[in-house]
């Protein structure tokens, strides 16, 4: 029993350091892809950290397997560099006794990334397609970066300014292009910013400055200075029924409309935890330390068996996606062979000689 605690404290320990660097790596990864986003004009600056969320969550399921498959060959291969497991086999027990309290520490990191793959990612989707249609119909210049050129939604007009007032509600030094009528226009003013009037319509104030109307090539432009503009923000009417993909639909909503793609969505979905499972069991016979390959070898066979795994999981879910297998062959198929895998680990261990030389 105290034998017991002792190795489910270190699997958590090590479960949770192992997640916590790894969610700082990918953090770091997607807040420098949604800054360059940002920076290029495609992403309001207040929506990155929304959209960080929204990208963790998403990969959270990844995370949790590879830190609980981690975390269990961490241990045991501390125990086998610290002669813990011949202990451990000098007193009876085989490799197999291993399992109960891998998969007593295991189940609720699996059942979390069941909850969360089949329940809590498809809300989230949601949320950020609706969140992403709200940013959307915000109004142009809300989504302008200070020194950069931002094209508005429809492409028809172009924005620049220069920076932002100490306000916060003005910018200035203003250039915007657009065309209308196939004429192009010209527009540079001191200051600009929103207004709201009492009727709801919006309004694009520009102060100071002056507008240059023509065809390009011809040399009959006009140009007309003003000391206010006002120019109407069209509205962005948001769609009354927005059709999700797949992968933002709810598990239940998969299951009554079981197309191809529905199915392929629900089988991925599905091969998280069972892979978690499969993995995490996996990593007992792949624990293994042979000192006359390192101690490094056994962990990057471990992850390059995880690599494989989530490869097929991922061609046996296009391939449903396509109609070329049935659901149920893409549900079962990489599991069962990994599972085949698996057995044949724990008798390469169990009888320390390879199967094909069993008869030898």
């Amino acid at each position: 029993m105290i034998f017991r605690r002792a190795l489910l404290r270190e699997l958590v320990y090590n479960c949770l350091a192992v997640f916590a660097v790894i969610v700082v790596i990918t953090l770091s990864t997607l807040f420098i892809r949604l800054l360059g986003d940002a920076a290029r004009g495609d992403l309001a600056v207040d929506a990155v950290l929304a959209f960080l969320g929204f990208g963790l969550l998403n990969i959270l399921p990844i995370l949790l397997s590879l830190s609980l498959f981690i975390a269990v060959i961490m241990t045991l291969t501390r125990a086998y560099r610290e002669s813990e497991m011949v202990v451990w086999f000098s007193a009876g027990l085989s490799l197999t006794d291993w399992i109960k309290p891998v998969l007593y520490f295991a189940l609720p990191v699996i059942f979390a990334i069941a909850l969360i793959n089949l329940a809590v990612i498809p809300w989230a989707l949601q949320k950020k397609d609706v969140y992403r249609q709200m940013l959307n119909s915000r109004e142009d210049l809300s989504a302008i970066s200070p020194g950069l050129f931002a094209e508005s939604r429809n492409g028809d007009k172009v924005y620049f300014v220069e920076s932002f007032a100490a306000t916060g509600t003005r910018v200035k030094n203003i250039f915007m292009q657009s065309i209308e009528n196939n004429k192009l226009g010209v527009v540079v003013a001191r200051e600009g910013f929103h207004t709201e009037l009492p009727n709801g319509e919006r309004y694009l104030v520009l102060d100071q400055g002056r507008r240059y109307e023509g065809v390009p090539g011809q040399a009959s432009y006009r140009v007309a200075e003003f000391g206010r503009y006002y120019m109407r923000v069209e509205p962005y009417m948001l769609p009354t029924h927005q059709a999700f993909e797949p992968k933002a639909l709810r598990t239940t909503q998969l299951l009554r409309d079981p197309t191809a793609a529905n199915m392929a969505e629900f089988n991925w979905r599905m091969s998280f935890p069972i892979s978690a499972v499969i993995l995490t069991l996996m990593a007992i016979p792949l624990s293994f330390v042979n000192p006359r390959a390192g101690r490094s070898f056994s962990l990057i066979v471990a992850l390059l068996v995880y690599v494989i795994y989530n490869n097929l999981l991922g061609v046996s879910q296009a391939w449903v996606a396509q109609g070329r297998i049935s659901s149920l062959v893409g549900m079962w198929g990489v599991h069962l062979i990994m599972l085949g895998v698996l057995l044949l680990m724990f008798y390469q261990r169990i009888s320390l000689r390879p199967f094909w030389r069993r008869g030898a």
